[in-house]
């Protein structure tokens, strides 16, 4: 659940951001095709980014990383913009 007045990271954001390779090709591809699979295992395996890129990339945009106090295994990254 995603606290009121925030908006919840959407997934490749980054990499679509950045124009990482792996998700260019991803772009043209059908999700759920045997291609895109391969391609998205080499996305997982063998990322060209750094976390220290992706955690200023989310600092510039004004995202948080929020975690529930109730809840010790859930966390969130909302948009405070």
């Amino acid at each position: 659940m995603v606290p009121e007045g925030f908006v919840e990271y959407k997934r490749r954001e980054f990499c679509k951001d950045v124009k990482c390779p792996f998700q260019q090709e991803l772009n043209i591809l059908t999700e759920g095709s045997k291609e895109y699979e391969l391609v998205r295992q080499k996305c997982n395996n063998a990322c060209i980014c750094t976390t220290w890129q992706f955690h200023h990339w989310l600092i510039e945009r004004g995202y948080l990383i929020l975690k529930s106090k109730k809840d010790n295994q859930s966390s969130h990254v909302g948009d405070i913009s």
